[in-house]
């Protein structure tokens, strides 16, 4: 206890003794020597803490505090006697505007430079990822679909068009990774347009999104049409070879609309002879037909056809007329009668990234949304209502919150079915309530609805329970499908193998469902929500679960691996690596763990791929 404050204290205590219950006895023996000690001690109390020490003795900012500190007891060298008596305030002493966590702070600055350092380094870390997996794959598989990093070869299992080349280009360009941009550039300009004229079979969807998308940002953000321009050493083509290459494709792509008798096109293209067939069953998926008009509408925007919009917009157009269920659509859609087919709901695969290009191309547009086009939020507001009411449940013991799926359509039983793929929501959520811009600049201006905040709230929800998906499981990784233990639905002996999670008797993890294919879509949906509330808590998860796939998915020869089974220690590996690992998943932890200036969510639009596309009129 200093000085003055004991002083202070003791005056407090004497005056309590003139004042209280004794005042009649304390009167009668009050002698002039106690007036004048009880005199002293105020005037020493007054002079002490009034006294100012000359300034160059004590740090500025720290000065303010101490003036902060001392106008919050009431103490001032003009304040009236009166002021004295004010009790120093409990809470902490407030600081000035300039001194308040800002850049200024003295108190701050420290902390929060470190912090930036921390995550500059694990940025870092993500960036030596990228370039490990490329090496391997540039050794062992260049001009092949898909690297296999245990037996060192490659394969083509997406139409031969060397998709993880194309699908980890702009995420070489993001991370400034120059030696992969020339390597991936040069390959493209050599060989793609080659292998496009001489190819068979494709799936519209898979090509769309990921050469067709990655050669399309490409074009971008190597400065086609006033794009990003991000530059880079050593050779590179021209950004006019990305954009050739891409309508080469897309012309091509387009007999898969032409071709069908509906606006529903077909699932597969002959690239060679420019064909297009359904597929076996005569059946689309309706997330396949519904996720390739981010892609149409830019190579429109920055080709000058309106073409390739026209004829993707019509399935979105066509989607609208077809009966619902409260928003909710079936997986299965007929390029033959246009009809939905079957009753099977689920925001898992075949249906996912509907619901998600439902509002993304909307956002796609800019703020003068076209009015012809704003029944697509229109039906994202519907479907995700549908969600709320029909699909989000919660798991028992512990509360997770979960979206589940109707195989048998409304009227039959619900599912705690949930894959990984479902991930993708809690992110679509976020962007779909504050348009991309942080919840705090929304709240802040006045633009968030009461369904809106409802939404949001659904997606921080829906994030915990992905993560869990990883924490549950005995290595860190998440499995393909889980289920989650409900009033109705429990299976024993099937947990993730992490005794000491919280969750580990809400989360079910049947055998078949146990793989982790080195996914995306929750370290997209903790990207996309860490921009949008600022919550660092988003960061931390998306290391956790990096450090995982770097401690078992790593492959020391180069590349990473798919495991078989995430719940055991060690995890058996497959043989692949995806082309969204490079394309999305660590595009994804790189952005998570930089400047949230980077690639922006109100001026880009990432597609399904993580390709990303210039909102209209804000670049």
């Amino acid at each position: 206890m200093t000085l003055p404050h004991y002083l202070f204290i003791k005056s407090q205590v004497i005056t309590q003794s003139l004042f209280t219950g004794n005042f009649k006895r304390g009167c009668m023996s009050f002698s002039m020597g106690k007036f004048l000690v009880a005199l002293m001690i105020f005037g020493v109390v007054y002079l002490m803490m009034t006294h100012t020490s000359p300034s160059h003795s004590v740090p500025s900012g720290l000065a303010k505090v101490i003036r902060s500190n001392k106008e919050d007891m009431g103490i001032d060298g003009g304040s009236s006697f009166r002021r004295l008596w004010r009790r120093a305030p409990r809470l902490p002493p407030r600081l000035p505007p300039d001194e308040k966590g800002g850049n200024g702070s003295f108190i701050q600055e420290p902390m929060k430079t470190k912090l930036d350092s921390e995550w500059v380094g694990r940025q870092q870390k993500v960036k030596d990822a990228f370039i490990h997996a490329w090496s391997g794959y540039k050794k062992y598989a260049i001009g092949y679909d898909e690297l296999m990093p245990l037996s060192h070869h490659g394969t083509d299992g997406l139409g031969g068009l060397g998709a993880t080349i194309v699908d980890a280009l702009d995420t070489a360009m993001i991370m400034g990774v120059d030696e992969a941009v020339s390597e991936a550039g040069s390959w493209i300009e050599k060989h793609l347009l080659d292998r496009i004229l001489q190819k068979g079979q494709v799936n519209l969807f898979e090509t769309t999104i990921r050469v067709l998308g990655g050669l399309l940002s490409a074009y971008h953000l190597s400065g086609g049409e006033q794009g990003m321009n991000v530059t880079s050493k050593g050779p590179r083509p021209r950004p006019i070879v990305y954009l050739e290459t891409a309508k080469n494709l897309a012309d091509r792509l387009l007999s898969a609309f032409t071709s069908s008798p509906t606006s529903i096109p077909f699932s597969d293209v002959v690239l060679r002879d420019s064909s297009a067939h359904p597929a076996p069953d005569g059946l689309s998926s309706t997330s396949e037909v519904s996720t390739l008009q981010l892609e149409f509408n830019f190579l429109s925007t920055v080709s000058g056809n309106p073409n390739y919009s026209m004829e993707a917009m019509k399935v979105l157009e066509h989607l609208k007329t077809l009966p619902k269920v409260e928003g909710l659509v079936p997986i299965y859609i007929s390029p033959q009668s246009g009809e939905f087919s079957g009753e099977n709901i689920r925001l898992g695969s075949r249906g996912d990234s509907y619901y998600e290009y439902l509002i993304k191309v909307w956002l796609q547009q800019g703020t003068n949304h076209n009015s012809n086009w704003t029944y697509l939020h229109d039906m994202y507001v519907e479907a995700m209502k549908g969600v709320r009411h029909l699909l989000v449940r919660k798991s028992i013991p512990n509360g997770l919150t979960f979206v589940g799926e109707l195989p048998y359509g409304s009227n039959g039983e619900f599912s705690p079915k949930m894959d990984h793929l479902v991930c993708f929501l809690p992110g679509t959520l976020a962007l779909g309530a504050t348009k991309g811009i942080t919840k705090e600049r929304a709240m802040k201006d006045n633009l968030l609805t009461f369904e809106d905040l409802e939404n949001l709230k659904l997606a921080e929800d829906l994030a915990k329970t992905c993560f869990e998906m990883y924490s549950v499981t005995s290595t860190g990784l998440a499995p393909e499908i889980a289920y989650f233990h409900t009033q109705e639905f429990y299976e024993g002996g099937l947990d993730g193998g992490n005794k000491s999670s919280e969750y580990v008797n809400d989360i079910i993890i049947k055998r078949a469902d146990r793989h982790n294919l080195l996914r995306p879509e929750t370290v997209e949906s903790l990207f996309v929500l860490y921009r949008i509330t600022e919550d660092p808590k988003y960061r931390e998860w998306g290391w956790q679960i990096f450090e995982a796939f770097e401690k078992y998915t790593k492959v020391i020869s180069g590349g990473y691996s798919s495991l078989d089974d995430v719940t055991t220690l060690p995890p058996q590996r497959r043989d692949k690596m995806e082309t969204f690992f490079l394309g999305e998943t660590l595009k994804y932890l790189y952005l998570l763990f930089g400047e949230s200036s980077v690639m922006p969510l109100d001026k880009y639009v990432f597609n399904t791929e993580a390709h990303p596309f210039p909102i209209k009129g804000t670049i």
